[in-house]
Order: C-alpha cells, then structure tokens, then sequence
C-alpha cells in the first residue's frame, strides 16, 4: 500500500461550519477569515491527509467576476496557497484547487481561447503562491478540463485534471455525456501527470469508474468521492455514510489502481483519519 498518497476531504462544508453563510463567496475568506480556513487545512493535515488542497476552488476570473472580486485573482490564489502551507509545514504537498467556470463553451457563453487564459491567469498565481502541484477538479466538461490541464501545465507544476461522472444511466458520463475512457484520452493529450474523478455520486460509484480508467491509462489516478448520497434534512444536505463505511471503500479503490484517495462533498477529517487507519493495518 506504500504507493497510495491521502488527499484531504470537503472543505465547503468545514468553513459552513465556521460561520461561512450561504451565498458568500468562500475563497474570499482567505483575505477575510485567514484563521478559519487555515484551522481547516490544519485538521486534515492532522487527520493524516498527506496532500492538502487549497481555498481557490472558484478563484478564477470567471467565478470571481459574479463576485465583483475578478481584481482579486492574484490576491485570493496566492494567499490561498499560502495558508495550505503554513499548515502544512514541511510534511504535507499542498495541491493548488482550479474549479470550473461555471460557463459553457457550446452554448457560446465562453470561448476556448478566453477558458485558457482565465485558467492560466489563476494557475500563475497559484504557482507565484508556492503550490507544490496544481488540480483541475470537479469539471462537468472533459473538453474545459484540458484546457485547464493546458493552461496548468504552463507553469511547469505537476498537473492532476479530474471530472465528473454523474450523468447518464449508470452514472458514468459528464454531464457533456463524455465517458471515463474518453476524458482519460483528453486528459492525457492536454499533458496530465495524474488524471481521476472527484464529486458527482457517492464513493460506491468510483469504483467501476476508477477500474475503467485503470484498463487504459497506466497514469496515476486520483479518486475522491462524495460520502454516499445526500438526504434533504429540514432543508438541509445531510449524507449519512460514515467514515468507516467510506474508508472501506476508499481501500477499495486503492485494490484495483487509485493512488490517490480522498473525499469530496459530505467528507470531514473524521473520514480521513478512517482511511489513514485502514490504510495502516493493511
């Protein structure tokens, strides 16, 4: 098992539950509330998370625009990656987030040319940050998630690109209706050091992803999945999995090919920990 690295877990719902209210934009927190964000990387980096992500996830150009904060690219990436590392120290990798646009390029919204630059934008100032390595995450488009690895990749850090798969009938598309063989074959052509798939469904379902992207990639993958599926709770998300039943899963994954394991949405220190001590008496 020495060749599995353990990721971090959610961090959406670590700064909701520091006080971070809904419809505030949470990378802006890194210039607001340094304290908090950084008290969530210290957790995981103490639940045993080898690799820790940063607070940058909608800190593009493109994202922060709907904030009237697209002046602050440089400012929210650089300090985003700074705050990762200082709870780091020098024990931990700190990997720089890159989330999606939130526009699409088929429908005209954006052009490619336009989701490059952007993309580079923040990937230069995620690199001026010090990150060890940047990942392009959470990306409903394989085609916007190689442009992003593209634009990652100019920086001469590593790059990690992932997508999500929850569209279709086995929940094994993007939402673009692209199929894990296919984005692997995108990904890999737009210079990924390390391709996988985070979000979109519960962990169960990356199982017969992270096999399909086995078969035709001997690239590193990285696999993070959502802990189970939600429950509306007094109109409230609610996931019941707990961190025993993840962490089962998550060794799961590292049996047939996952090098990297972490969680996504509904994921705390608490399953991180879980998986660092399954990972341990194996």
């Amino acid at each position: 098992m020495s060749n599995t690295t353990i990721t971090d877990g959610g961090w959406g719902t670590q700064l909701q539950q520091r006080g971070l209210e809904l419809g505030t934009h949470p990378d802006v927190w890194n210039l607001t509330n340094r304290g908090k964000v950084l008290d969530v990387a210290k957790c995981y980096v103490n639940a045993g998370s080898q690799i820790i992500l940063t607070n940058t996830f909608g800190a593009s150009r493109f994202v922060l625009a709907k904030h009237n904060l697209a002046d602050k690219v440089n400012e929210i990436n650089q300090t985003g990656v700074e705050i990762s590392k200082e709870a780091a120290g020098d024990k931990v990798k700190v990997f720089a987030s890159m989330g999606p646009s939130g526009l699409m390029i088929m429908m005209g919204q954006v052009t490619e040319q336009e989701l490059f630059d952007g993309f580079q934008e923040q990937a230069k100032a995620l690199a001026a940050g010090g990150a060890d390595a940047i990942v392009v995450e959470t990306m409903s488009d394989a085609t916007e998630a190689a442009i992003a690895v593209r634009a990652a990749k100019t920086t001469g850090l590593p790059v990690v690109g992932c997508v999500v798969f929850d569209s279709g009938k086995d929940k094994d598309r993007t939402m673009m209706g692209q199929t894990p063989e296919q984005a692997v074959e995108q990904l890999t052509a737009a210079g990924a050091d390390v391709i996988g798939s985070n979000c979109g469904q519960g962990i169960d379902g990356f199982i017969p992803i992270c096999k399909r992207m086995r078969a035709v990639t001997d690239l590193p993958l990285w696999m993070k999945g959502n802990a189970g599926l939600p429950n509306f709770v007094d109109g409230k998300t609610v996931y019941t999995q707990t961190p025993e039943q993840f962490a089962e899963k998550a060794i799961e994954l590292t049996t047939i090919g996952a090098n990297y394991i972490g969680g996504c949405c509904g994921t705390s220190p608490e399953f991180i920990m879980a998986i660092a001590k399954k990972l341990q008496s194996k």
